[in-house]
């Protein structure tokens, strides 16, 4: 029961912060601008220095908090993704699919949510019990990408990551997508030190994944 209600959370909130930086305490920082601005799905990716300590503060910062949900990014391999498991993660991200990383996901009921480009790299992810897949990098291919991935395999679920801005969240949502991850475009202010804007950057995400979904209504 816990990995559907990771799962819905992250299609609920329909955003998942892509949180890199330069320090374990950026990383923190970057996180709680986040969620102050209602953006409560975050990502600590694993080429942040101790990225599993990072990920384990905020799990217990954030425990009575039923919105948030905190995963690992740049996960490449079974033994980081049982590392991140172990610290509290409740959600795995990778940049590429990896089938063994996918069964100890699968062992501890953890959503596992590999990158993937090709159909064939999806459907095999499907098989080894795939719920979202990450299309990256998105930028790669653009929204339209989604409706003819969705020909051969409507049940897919993806979540494009790489490329997405304010600009064209609109279109990823309309063309399917049932989340986005958003990175640079939303941590960039934490190298001049200002959490406030990525507060108001996450706040503006949040509405505009909002405007898209009720566009479709």
């Amino acid at each position: 029961m816990k990995k559907l209600n990771v799962l819905s959370k992250i299609v609920n909130h329909g955003i998942v912060a892509v949180v890199r930086g330069d320090s374990p305490q950026q990383a923190i920082e970057i996180s709680d601008a986040c969620i102050k601005g209602k953006l409560y799905g975050v990502e600590i990716t694993f080429t942040v220095n101790d990225a599993d300590q990072v990920i384990k503060q905020l799990v217990d910062k954030y425990q009575n908090n039923k919105d948030v949900v905190i995963g690992a990014g740049t996960v490449l391999d079974p033994y980081t993704a049982r590392i991140a498991i172990l610290a509290g993660a409740e959600f795995i991200v990778s940049p590429t699919f990896d089938k063994a990383t996918a069964k100890i996901c699968n062992m501890y009921q953890i959503p596992y949510m590999p990158g993937c480009l090709t159909i064939t790299e999806m459907r095999e992810a499907l098989e080894y019990g795939v719920d979202i897949i990450k299309l990256f990098p998105g930028n790669g291919f653009g929204a339209s990408f989604l409706k003819a991935v969705k020909a051969p395999l409507p049940q897919v679920n993806i979540m494009p990551t790489g490329g997405v801005s304010l600009d064209n969240i609109k279109d990823w949502i309309s063309n399917g997508a049932v989340a986005v991850g958003v990175g640079g475009n939303l941590i960039a202010p934490a190298k001049d030190g200002d959490f406030e804007k990525i507060t108001k950057i996450a706040e503006e995400y949040v509405k505009k994944v909002e405007e898209a979904r009720g566009a479709l209504l």
